[in-house]
């Protein structure tokens, strides 16, 4: 069973940048056919989907986010770290990050959230 646990600063200033790791146990995060990604949910909000990093290293991105964001991976620890640059206020959230396999075209995993807020 794959699990996975954000980690990271629950308070960020504002125009800081945001990092969050996401430790992954009971799978390699190069298994073909994955996609780790980064989910966030304002308060108050729905789910918002940031961006991903898939089994080959490549990344894609929120168009909305996209200017800000950058996820990279350490596959010798078989991690991936989400960062956000310039936040605001508005990027206070519960992040998450979730595993979406193709070949069930769902996230079958995901990690229990981190509370991240942005506050001076």
């Amino acid at each position: 069973q794959v699990q996975l646990q954000e980690s990271g600063p629950g308070l960020v200033k504002p125009s800081q940048t945001l990092s969050l790791t996401c430790t992954v146990s009971g799978g390699s995060i190069t298994t073909n056919y994955c996609y780790w990604t980064w989910i966030r949910q304002p308060p108050g909000k729905g789910l918002e989907w940031i961006g991903y990093i898939s089994y080959s290293g490549s990344t894609y991105y929120s168009p909305s986010l996209k200017s800000r964001t950058s996820i990279s991976r350490d596959t010798s620890k078989n991690q991936f770290t989400l960062q956000l640059s310039s936040v605001t206020p508005e990027d206070t959230a519960v992040y998450y990050c979730a595993r979406w396999v193709g070949s069930t075209n769902a996230y079958d995993d995901w990690g229990q959230g981190t509370q991240v807020t942005v506050s001076s």
